[in-house]
């Protein structure tokens, strides 16, 4: 729950910048900042996933877990659900339409994701707050390009924020003493390899974006893999 605050804090901080400077702010310093952390995050993503010591592991998850992710095709539905969002609140509150599209636009951008399920994982089962808090400093900078844009419904994402990531850090913390050290191992490293995606997502360095929403799954999937890996070692 700490990091969570951290990253609220840091949400509401660049808001107030961006109230503060509203138009001031050249958009290449934005630009040069996001691809800074995404270099950040492409740091931490690689600690987790070079944490692993079956590396078999990770590559079955990550294909079966992406492969079961793009038949559902997650990123859709979660974009689906966003702009469902977005189109019912703007039409309730025309009266004053760009605070609601503030708060709504921001909520999905910072709850909806990757890096806030894998923060809270990371968070709950193990301690690890720099995912959340490098996903923190992310959503305050692009708070304050948004705050500056769409004003003060901006910094009240905040709250939706708290309630969805915080609620997942603790229910990860509620299981964790029943998982083994051997199953947060490898769920991180599997973590670690989508937030590689995320961070070539933030430099452009794909031709096409990775749509890591549908690769969430293979995060969940040591957990079947190590018992069947396990019992088969036994057999052979």
């Amino acid at each position: 729950m700490p990091a969570t605050f951290i990253n609220a804090g840091l949400v509401l901080l660049g808001s107030i910048i961006g109230l503060l400077f509203r138009g001031k702010i050249p958009q290449r310093f934005t630009q040069i900042i996001t691809f800074g952390l995404g270099l950040c995050v492409l740091v931490i993503g690689m600690d987790a996933a070079l944490d692993t010591t079956d590396t078999l592991c990770v590559i079955v998850c990550m294909v079966v877990g992406t492969v079961l992710g793009e038949l559902i095709d997650i990123e859709r539905r979660m974009d689906g659900v966003g702009d469902f969002l977005k189109a019912h609140l703007r039409s309730q509150g025309a009266g004053n339409s760009r605070f609601t599209e503030g708060f709504v636009s921001a909520s999905v951008l910072f709850c909806v994701g990757a890096m806030a399920i894998n923060g809270s994982l990371a968070a709950g089962l193990n301690g690890d707050w720099s995912i959340i808090v490098s996903k923190g400093v992310i959503d305050g900078v692009t708070s304050i390009s948004f705050a500056a844009a769409m004003g003060v419904g901006v910094a009240f994402s905040i709250l939706p924020l708290v309630v969805y990531q915080g609620g997942l850090t603790l229910l990860a913390a509620w299981i964790g003493p029943y998982l083994s050290d051997e199953l947060v191992t490898q769920m991180g490293a599997v973590g670690g390899c989508i937030i590689i995606g995320i961070a070539v997502n933030m430099l452009g360095l794909g031709k096409e974006k990775i749509r890591v929403g549908n690769m969430l799954p293979a995060i969940f999937l040591p957990a079947a893999y190590l018992p069947l890996s396990h019992a088969l070692a036994g057999l052979f």
